[in-house]
């Protein structure tokens, strides 16, 4: 497995481009299923879980053609030949399943495997899957896959009323999708409330969806007939994941970076969190441009991670590898997945002073980070370990990190931009 060389303390200078969202892409991508027409985008992320999800859509019967000097990639599902999202692929990759809605809405029938991913917690289904009855389907889970299918009259889903018990990201993505082609008008409550699921909305209008409300509490849907994609290429969000990891990686080196294509409006937990820390940023809206400038010094924080407008859990670990040199004490409590702290042996071994208690960490800040072998466990934490691999002395070993290509687009080339003395070292993979 390929492994990243880290020289540290580094000093980073230069600019660096926020890529497309992972997040918001992979449910788009699964939207296409919903087209009549084929789909064209422009500059999609590199990522492994987007080049995953392709195989998924190819295995259904979709073509997928690629003109990498124009940044153009189109989805053509017209010759979709089967309704079944396969264990190998699902198994690796939780957003898979939101094939489920697209497929159930438009062909009335769907064999999709129970998903994988992360080992972070929980990411229970059954809010997708009471939501979907409620819309008419019936669902069967059996061999660790879930069949649902569309019994009576019209093969059509019925919209509804649904009130989501927890605002699930994935399950408000599925239930848009699948109510776009539904017969009748179905209203989310206590939608997500994410900029992904705001662009999911904004995708599916341009296939002639009628969706309002997205990015809000409440997500009106009124179903169409057919959808078709139409007009100029579609041009995916920027990644506030991303942008948040390159934001905390200029302010934990003390370090003066421009970042480009980076919306600021969707980091507004996180800036407020980095600037109460001490932390200097000049934040050009228009231009989707922040700068992180010199700082004095940074003081520890109290956070709790929240669903969106909240301080995102996909944040966390960086933060708390930021922590562990702010001049005062943190407590960093996670309140959406139950084991996301697997990043913390790791940061102890280099050095930082991390005491978990239930559902908080607490941080003593005031580390000297050492340079040390660590194992990457899941995406966001790998992201931690890097982070602090560029404050700690010495050279650092970063393994397991096809955790990292899931969700950052060559970030070992862009810190080698940002003056990083970094390197990518090919493992059998």
């Amino acid at each position: 497995m390929d492994k990243l060389i880290i020289s540290g303390p580094a000093k980073l200078r230069g600019e660096v481009t926020i890529s497309a969202s992972k997040n918001a892409s992979l449910p788009i991508l699964t939207a296409t299923l919903l087209s009549t027409t084929p789909v064209t985008f422009k500059s999609l992320p590199k990522l492994r879980d987007v080049s995953t999800l392709f195989k998924l859509l190819k295995n259904l019967g979709a073509t997928i053609n690629s003109d990498d000097q124009n940044e153009l990639t189109t989805i053509n599902t017209t010759p979709i030949s089967s309704l079944e999202a396969t264990y190998d692929l699902v198994k690796t990759m939780r957003a898979s399943f939101l094939v489920m809605g697209p497929l159930l809405a438009r062909y009335g029938k769907a064999k999709v495997s129970l998903p994988g991913g992360c080992a972070i917690g929980a990411r229970a289904i059954d809010i997708h899957l009471e939501a979907l009855a409620k819309m008419g389907a019936k669902i069967n889970l059996q061999g660790g896959y879930v069949e649902a299918t569309l019994e009576h009259g019209p093969k059509r889903l019925q919209g509804n009323e649904i009130y989501l018990s927890f605002p699930s990201v994935g399950a408000t993505e599925n239930l848009m999708m699948a109510a776009t082609l539904a017969h009748g008008t179905t209203v989310i409550k206590n939608a997500a409330q994410e900029p992904e699921i705001a662009d999911l909305g904004e995708f599916l209008n341009r296939m002639g969806a009628k969706v309002q409300g997205a990015g809000s509490a409440e997500v009106i849907i009124e179903g169409q007939e057919s959808l078709l994609f139409s007009g100029s290429p579609y041009v995916v969000i920027p990644d506030r994941i991303e942008s948040a990891t390159y934001l905390i990686a200029g302010v934990m080196t003390n370090s003066e970076i421009t970042i480009h294509n980076i919306n600021a409006k969707h980091l507004d937990a996180v800036i407020a969190t980095l600037k109460d820390m001490g932390a200097k940023l000049e934040i050009d809206y228009d231009k989707k441009i922040i700068k992180t400038l010199l700082h004095q010094g940074l003081h520890g924080t109290h956070v709790a991670t929240a669903p969106y407008p909240g301080f995102p859990t996909d944040v966390q670990a960086q933060l708390m590898a930021l922590t562990t040199i702010a001049q005062t004490p943190s407590v960093i409590t996670e309140h959406i997945f139950e084991n996301r702290f697997m990043h913390v042996p790791e940061l102890n071994r280099m050095g930082a002073n991390i005491v978990l208690k239930g559902n908080s960490a607490f941080i003593d800040g005031q580390s000297t980070l050492k340079s040390a072998p660590v194992m990457c466990t899941d995406l966001r934490a790998s992201a931690a370990l890097v982070l602090a691999a560029l404050a700690a002395e010495g050279q650092s070993e970063v393994c397991r990190i096809y955790h990292l290509d899931r969700g950052y687009e060559k970030i070992d080339q862009k810190l080698q931009t940002l003056n990083v003395d970094i390197t990518r070292v090919p493992g059998d993979n």
